[in-house]
């Protein structure tokens, strides 16, 4: 019973995250053309959200769901739900467009109106931020200092994918950033070291590309080296019957690729690791929103 005991209060904690778009939102087929019929393709987002809840909940789970401000503004009852049920509401940003297609003044306003959507749908404060397709690089320096600027106290837009390992840094885990704007976390995402090259290990395509028992050797090495996992993946995921898009062979691939198997393999996922969302078992991001939640006037001190 003591060792039963002991192992559970051993076992690490790790964030579990979904950005919430529409299968025909993904940027492997982005189009202007494409874009104009959104609004006239087939929804299926709210329906897989809900099937993820689902899932999350058999297995008395919460995590992050960073969701897109036109998703927000066509399901408000799907974002009001997942807050219900305790999951944590962060930004996916409003369009879905790159980062790096955009200029400073249409990021701003792009999560800038994000924010405000997702706030009056739930009602709660949103510190959270993840740029589509991760998409944040050293091409945009003015991206960190916006989202500061803008409220968001923690980014999620990070990933040191297919690079060599001198050039990576310590950009593995949660670490806090100095920006010209004030301070940021950066909530980055796992990779696995092999041969030199920073292979990605952490969810989407990669995680539906890699047999899951290769999958949860790298995650649990990982672990037991006391990294704190970060798992993305995306509602259009646990959809195998989606509706079919015309696009590049390699984005079709990639998309489309084990689709029936997604579920199966988040299920088994769940089973095998602990999950939280990123708000509850990152202290330091914990520590400064009781702080913020505490101190309601304008005499309070300004955090990060």
């Amino acid at each position: 019973m003591a060792s039963s005991q002991q192992s559970q209060e051993t076992t690490v904690q790790h964030i579990l995250s979904f950005d919430v778009e529409e299968h025909f939102q993904v940027s492997a087929f982005w189009s202007d053309a494409r874009r104009q019929q959104w609004d006239r393709l087939e929804s299926r987002v709210e329906q897989n959200t809900l099937r993820l809840a689902e899932l999350l909940a058999h297995f008395d789970t919460k995590a992050t769901f960073f969701v897109l401000g036109w998703v927000a503004e066509r399901h408000p009852g799907l974002v009001k739900a997942l807050a219900k049920q305790g999951h944590e509401i962060a930004s996916h940003g409003y369009g879905h467009e790159l980062v790096t297609s955009q200029t400073d003044r249409e990021f701003r306003d792009d999560v800038r109106r994000s924010k405000h959507i997702l706030e009056d749908v739930t009602g709660e404060m949103v510190i959270g931020y993840r740029a589509p397709s991760f998409s944040i690089t050293d091409r945009t320096p003015w991206a960190l200092p916006i989202l500061v600027e803008e409220g968001y106290l923690y980014d999620s837009s990070i990933y040191a994918r297919f690079q060599r390992s001198e050039k990576v840094g310590r950009q593995r885990g949660v670490r806090e950033i100095v920006t010209t704007a004030g301070n940021i976390f950066e909530v980055a995402l796992p990779t696995a070291n092999l041969c030199g090259i920073q292979f990605p290990i952490a969810g989407g395509g990669y995680f539906r590309l890699v047999p899951y028992s290769a999958s949860r050797m790298l995650l649990k090495h990982l672990e037991n080296a006391g990294t704190q996992l970060v798992i993305y993946l995306h509602p259009w995921e646990i959809d195998p019957h989606q509706p079919r898009m015309d696009g590049p062979l390699v984005s079709r691939f990639r998309h489309y690729l084990n689709l029936k198997r997604t579920e199966q393999r988040l299920q088994h996922l769940l089973r095998d690791f602990s999950f939280a969302p990123v708000v509850e078992i990152v202290h330091p991001i914990r520590e400064v929103v009781q702080a913020r939640s505490q101190c309601r006037t304008a005499a309070c001190p300004v955090f990060v």
